[in-house]
């Protein structure tokens, strides 16, 4: 593990400046005075806890934990972070790998993943990116809606009063409290059941209406889709990468509260404070706390559950995934058409490389003699099958586009990318009227590294609609040259409002489809049939 000193001061010198102020205020003026625990204000919040509320948290930590989970997951399939866009190893300011580069051979993205235990990691193990994007997408839904149902039914009784300062002076009420915490010198706490002091409000205000909509407005900066079509949308926290760092320190300051949080209900009265929360009692007897251990049980239990299904059953998470999460994301995203476009200035110093080379002879040849004996087949449902060399898609126009690659894996990259545009393809081999999609096979074999023994030549598809976006064109160019081995030569896919993986490198052939589940093992691509990657790839 390698984190940036400069980084990690930054992040350290609030707390840390807060506890040295309240430090020399102890010192030089003593302890300031506790606000009064038996004001009228305080005796005229709501008691007790309703059982919506009960049940709501309930379910808020089953959910957190499971997208905590899962996040952690996606993670270290690229276990670095970084400030910049362009990812270029060695910038990262947080790296959770001791693996360095090595500088004696390619090394691949793909190749970075790191394992994670499945006593931490939903589902574990190395390389289920695809299986954790399905349990945190589906969990984050959960989590939502729990949260909207939460604050609704917050401001629809007079709960809120517990929770959202009327005063600007909750503030020096909190800090008096904060001074004694941050000097060892425990206040006394007032009994949950009917009210807070006023460090605690702040506290949980601040992770309801603060922490959960920072990870509500940080994930969208990660989604290709989004970005593409609202390129202002990143640069709100500076880039992609800034979205993701931020998205992942809201998930360590979840944590650290969650952390604080237990540890508070232990010290102030464990078995009060949990039949406040589990049976909305103010009694001193062990009913809350019988209970509490069942519900924690259930939630280790679910938790657990998720991880065997993800094991035993991962298509059967894909298809509930795809049931449950593709119908909200394409109301949301399926009509979201790429604009987004950057300067030269712009273009990565590095680009990540993934997917290995072909070793298949056809491939070796046609490289062999730079391509030149190279013909690109479109065929499958379409009017005019051709065979083109890649002098004669030149000829038929080059697009060139600036633009941003969003890795499934996490990374990013800035390159510019010339080519044929896709519509301009298809207005010359006529899709049929039942044709729904296009197929892209790859001169490579696929890869499933915790699949031994599971091949195959690679592919992926795509709707005529994701097809007919301008920017989705036959990239035979990379910044102003003809592709490398390492990125796709002689031509490569580039559709801007999906994930990487879809971009399909080193194409040999492209089919127009009616039902892309008569292709192969029926989900749509490679990594979708063997690694369960998700059907939508523009989140």
């Amino acid at each position: 593990m390698r984190i940036d000193v400069k980084t990690l001061l930054i992040l350290a010198s609030l707390p840390l400046l807060l506890i040295a102020i309240a430090l020399v205020q102890w010192g030089s003026m003593g302890l300031p005075a506790l606000p009064s625990a038996t004001s009228m204000a305080a005796i005229m919040q709501p008691q007790g806890f309703p059982s919506w509320l009960r049940i709501g948290h309930f379910i808020n930590a089953l959910f957190f934990i499971l997208l905590v989970r899962s996040g952690l997951q996606i993670l270290m399939d690229h276990p670095r972070l970084y400030w910049n866009v362009h990812c270029t190893p060695g910038t990262e300011w947080l790296r959770l790998t001791p693996v360095a580069m090595p500088k004696d051979r390619m090394w691949t993205a793909k190749e970075d993943a790191r394992h994670l235990s499945p006593w931490i990691g939903l589902p574990g193990y190395r390389h289920t990116v695809g299986m954790a994007r399905h349990w945190h997408f589906l969990s984050v839904l959960f989590w939502i809606g729990n949260g909207f149902v939460y604050v609704a039914l917050l401001f629809a009784t007079d709960a809120w009063h517990r929770l959202v300062p009327t005063s600007w002076h909750v503030v020096p009420d909190a800090w008096a409290v904060f001074v004694h915490y941050a000097t060892l010198h425990l206040p006394q706490e007032p009994n949950g059941f009917f009210h807070y002091n006023a460090l605690q409000q702040l506290s949980y205000f601040s992770v309801v209406f603060i922490l959960a909509p920072l990870a509500l407005i940080t994930g969208p900066s990660m989604s290709p889709a989004f970005t593409a079509r609202f390129p202002w949308y990143p640069r709100l926290p500076g880039n992609r990468q800034i979205g993701r760092s931020l998205h992942f320190l809201v998930m360590c300051a979840f944590i650290a509260f969650t952390g604080m949080h237990i540890a508070m209900v232990a010290i102030t009265g464990l078995t009060q404070n949990m039949n406040h929360i589990v049976v909305g009692t103010d009694a001193a007897n062990t009913t809350g706390l019988w209970i509490g251990a069942i519900g924690i049980t259930l939630i280790i239990g679910l938790n657990a559950g998720a991880n065997l299904l993800a094991w035993r059953q991962p298509r059967l998470v894909q298809h509930t995934a795809k049931l449950i999460i593709t119908p909200i994301m394409r109301l949301l995203f399926g009509r979201a058409v790429p604009t987004a476009q950057f300067a030269p200035p712009d273009i990565s110093p590095y680009f990540w490389v993934n997917g290995k080379a072909p070793t298949c002879s056809e491939w070796e040849q046609l490289e062999a003699d730079g391509f030149r004996n190279y013909r690109l087949t479109v065929h499958g449902a379409v009017g005019n099958p051709v065979e083109l060399s890649l002098d004669e898609m030149r000829a038929l126009g080059l697009s060139e586009q600036i633009t941003l690659h969003h890795c499934i894996q996490g990374w990013s990259g800035i390159a510019q990318w010339g080519g044929l545009r896709m519509d301009r393809l298809m207005a010359l081999v006529k899709p049929l009227p039942h044709a729904t999609a296009v197929v892209f096979h790859s001169f490579s074999d696929g890869v499933a590294l915790d699949r031994p023994g599971v091949g195959g030549r690679y592919y992926d598809s795509l709707s005529l609609r994701d097809a007919h976006s301008p920017q989705t064109i036959l990239a035979y160019e990379m910044n102003g040259e003809p592709l490398t081995r390492h990125h796709g030569a002689p031509l490569r896919l580039r559709v801007e409002n999906q994930l990487g993986f879809k971009m399909v490198k080193w194409i040999q052939s492209i089919e127009f489809v009616e039902d892309i589940s008569a292709i192969r093992g029926g989900e749509g691509g490679f990594a979708e049939d063997h690694e369960y990657f998700g059907e939508l790839a523009n989140i």
